[in-house]
C-alpha cells in the first residue's frame, strides 16, 4: 500500500463517491432516445432494468479483485496483475485520452447546457468566439469554468473533494426522492399507462433483432451509471479498503438502480410515450415535472440536474487523478505525475492533466452524444477485460487462498458487454472504429515509453 495518500475515506464517504458519480444527467435525458429506439415503454424499463442487473454484476464481480490485489490503483493495477504492463497501459492510455476525460467533458457541458435554460445567454450557438476556423460559445464557456473549479477544490485536498460531493450527492438524492414522491402522487395518469403498456409483453418479443435493438439502446442507460468503478481508483485513500470498498460498490448501485428504475417508471406511468420520444431537448424529466408542477417544473429540473452534473463530474474529477498517478509512479507515464503535493496530500499535476485534457475534449467536440458513444465502447471493452481477468488471475494464483465471489455475476457481466459491443460494433460502426483506433494507439506509445525509458536509463 502507498504512504502517499492519507486514508480519510469512510465507508459513508464511499458510497457518497460511488452514488455521486453515477448520478449525473443521463437518468433525466437518455430515457428520451432510449424509447425512440426500442418503439416500447416495456422495452425502455427491460433496459433500465438490464442496465442496472449487469451494473449489479458488475459491481460484485469487482468485489474480488478488490479483495485478493493488495495494492492501490483501481482497475489499472488490476488490469497489470491480471495480465501484463501493456494491458494495463493501453487501459489507462484510454482512460487518459477518451474514458475518463471524454465522460467529465459530457457532463461538464451538461451543466452548461441547462444553465442555459435558467439563463439563455448560456447556448450552444451564442459564440463568444467565432471564426472559421475555431468557436468558442458560452456553453463550453461554462463548461470549462466547472472543470476548472472543480479541479481547484479537488487540489486544495481530499477532504474538500469529499465534502464537495457529499453535499451534491445528498442534494440530488433528495431531489430525486422528492421528484419520485410527486410523481406517485400528482403524476401518474390511469389513461397514459394503459396507452403505454397496451400490448402485453411476452417472451416472444425477444427475438435476436430486438435484442440487438435493446443492447444498442442501452448504451445510454449504461452511460448513466458506468462510473461504479470509479471508486477503487482511490482505494489509498479509503479506511479498510477491503471491506468498505466491496460494500460501497454494491450499495452504490443498488440505490442508483432503484433510484433510476423509479424515475422511469414515473415516466411511463405519467407521459404517454410519443410525447417520451419527443421530449424538448430530449429532456424527458422536464415534461414530467411540467404536469405536475407546471411552468416552474421545467426550471425545477435544470437546477437538478445541474447540481446531479456538478456532483458527477466532481467524483470523477477527484477519482481519475488517481490512475494517472498510480501509472507514473509505475514509470510508465511522466515522474512528475507522481508526485503528491507536501501540503494537500494529492496529485495535483495529475488532476492538471486530466484538467488539460478535459478542457480540449469541451473546446473542441463540445458533443454530449458523440462523446457518450465513445466512452461507453471503449469503457466496455475494459469492463469486459476485467472481469474475464478475474478467472485468469484465478487461474494464475489458483495455489493461493483467494477471495472468490460466485462466478455467475462475472459470467453474466461477460456475456451481457460481449453482446453490447457486439452490437454497438454493427449498429454504430463508424464511432466503434475511431474509438477502437483510439484504444490501439496505446501499443506504440507503450513501446515507444519503454524505449526511451531504457534509453534514460543506460545513460545514467
Amino acid at each position: 500500500m502507498s504512504n502517499d495518500l492519507k486514508r480519510t475515506l469512510n465507508l459513508k464517504d464511499s458510497v457518497s463517491v460511488v452514488v455521486g458519480s453515477m448520478v449525473g444527467c443521463g437518468i433525466f435525458i437518455v430515457s428520451a432516445d432510449i424509447a425512440r429506439q426500442v418503439q416500447s415503454a416495456t422495452f425502455l424499463l427491460l433496459v433500465w432494468l438490464i442496465a442496472g442487473l449487469f451494473s449489479f454484476a458488475g459491481a460484485v464481480a469487482y468485489s474480488e479483485p478488490v479483495l485478493n490485489i493488495k495494492e492501490d490503483g483501481g482497475q489499472y493495477i488490476f488490469l497489470k496483475k491480471m495480465y501484463n504492463d501493456l494491458v494495463a497501459f493501453i487501459y489507462g492510455w484510454t482512460f487518459l485520452i477518451v474514458i475518463q476525460t471524454a465522460t467529465i467533458a459530457a457532463v461538464c457541458i451538461a451543466v452548461g447546457k441547462f444553465l442555459g435554460i435558467l439563463f439563455p445567454f448560456v447556448s450552444s450557438q451564442n459564440y463568444i468566439i467565432n471564426s472559421p476556423f475555431f468557436q468558442v460559445s458560452t456553453q463550453q464557456l461554462v463548461a470549462l469554468l466547472i472543470c476548472i473549479i472543480l479541479t481547484y477544490i479537488n487540489s486544495r485536498g481530499i477532504k474538500y473533494g469529499v465534502i464537495t460531493q457529499n453535499i451534491f450527492t445528498i442534494t440530488k438524492i433528495l431531489s430525486i426522492v422528492g421528484i419520485i414522491i410527486l410523481g406517485l402522487f400528482l403524476g401518474c395518469n390511469y389513461d397514459v399507462i394503459s396507452s403505454n403498456f397496451q400490448h402485453i409483453f411476452s417472451i416472444s418479443d425477444l427475438t435476436f433483432g430486438n435484442l440487438e435493438v435493446i443492447a444498442t439502446a442501452s448504451v445510454g442507460a449504461i452511460f448513466a451509471m458506468v462510473t461504479w468503478n470509479n471508486i477503487t481508483f482511490i482505494s489509498a485513500e479509503v479506511k479498510d479498503p477491503y471491506k468498505n470498498i466491496p460494500l460501497a460498490l454494491v450499495w452504490g448501485v443498488i440505490i442508483v438502480t432503484v433510484l433510476y428504475l423509479l424515475i422511469n417508471l414515473l415516466y411511463v406511468f405519467s407521459i404517454p410515450l410519443e410525447q417520451i420520444q419527443n421530449a424538448p431537448e430530449d429532456i424527458v424529466a422536464v415534461v414530467l415535472m411540467q404536469k405536475i408542477t407546471g411552468a416552474v417544473g421545467k426550471l425545477i429540473i435544470a437546477l437538478i440536474i445541474m447540481i446531479s452534473a456538478c456532483g458527477s463530474a466532481n467524483g470523477l474529477i477527484m477519482t481519475g487523478a488517481r490512475v494517472y498517478y498510480q501509472m507514473a509512479k509505475d514509470k510508465l507515464l511522466f515522474r512528475r505525475l507522481a508526485v503528491i503535493n507536501k501540503k494537500t496530500k494529492v496529485p495535483v499535476n495529475s488532476l492538471l492533466l486530466q484538467c488539460f485534457w478535459v478542457s480540449a475534449f469541451i473546446l473542441f467536440c463540445g458533443n454530449y452524444s458523440q462523446l457518450l458513444d465513445y466512452v461507453i465502447y471503449a469503457a466496455l471493452i475494459f469492463y469486459v477485460l476485467t472481469v474475464i481477468g478475474i478467472f485468469v488471475y484465478r487461474f494464475k494464483y489458483k495455489k493461493e487462498d483467494l477471495h472468490k465471489v460466485n462466478s455467475i455475476f462475472g459470467i453474466f457481466f461477460i456475456i451481457v458487454g460481449l453482446f453490447i459491443i457486439y452490437s454497438l460494433s454493427m449498429y454504430k460502426t463508424l464511432h466503434s472504429m475511431h474509438t477502437f483506433l483510439l484504444i490501439s494507439t496505446g501499443v506504440p506509445v507503450y513501446y515507444v515509453w519503454r524505449k526511451i525509458k531504457s534509453i534514460n536509463t543506460c545513460t545514467k
